[in-house]
């Protein structure tokens, strides 16, 4: 016998979401088998590969280790809603095109996740040892992580510069 599901309530990507759910579930079971946002991926189920890497309160957790319980009345950040936190495309996921630097795009999630973290964090251009530290438990098997930090380096100088730009106008 299964045990009864909880009520759960968070706001999720910016939406006020209520979901019931078995109590031993994660959040990433939550988001991908109850609310089907699937971009956070179910990898190693044991906190190795980063894939399944969420924001929680705007700090990377990873999903498949949070029980969802534990996301109550938090807000969870996902890579379908990342572009929401720039008011469209954001400027990661821009360089990340604009650098090849995904691959299969199995880890990407997670990756932008933790890389939009630092940026917002420094709220400046970051340094390769940075986003090396940023990215530490997030694995990659496809690019080598080259591209993956020249894409991040350069999403910090845009978004260096548009806070530059931002300043000089009085905003």
């Amino acid at each position: 016998m299964s045990p009864a599901a909880i009520m759960l309530s968070m706001t999720v990507n910016g939406e006020p979401v209520h979901v019931a759910a078995p109590p031993h579930w994660t959040l990433l079971e939550v988001l991908r088998y109850r609310l089907d946002l699937i971009g956070s991926k179910q990898g190693c189920d044991k906190g190795d590969c980063g894939a399944c890497t969420v924001q929680i309160d705007g700090v990377p957790q990873l999903a498949c280790l949070t029980l969802a319980i534990h996301a109550e009345g938090r807000a969870v950040t996902t890579v379908e809603g990342l572009g929401l936190l720039a008011g469209g495309v954001h400027p990661l996921q821009d360089a990340f095109d604009r650098h090849t630097a995904a691959q299969c795009g199995f880890c990407t999630p997670g990756i932008l996740l933790s890389a939009e973290a630092l940026l917002r964090r420094r709220n400046r251009e970051v340094t390769r040892a940075e986003v090396c530290e940023a990215l530490a438990g997030n694995l990659c098997r496809c690019t080598g992580y080259t591209k993956i930090i020249d894409a991040v380096v350069d999403a910090s100088r845009v978004m260096a510069g548009a806070h530059t730009e931002e300043a000089g106008r009085g905003e």
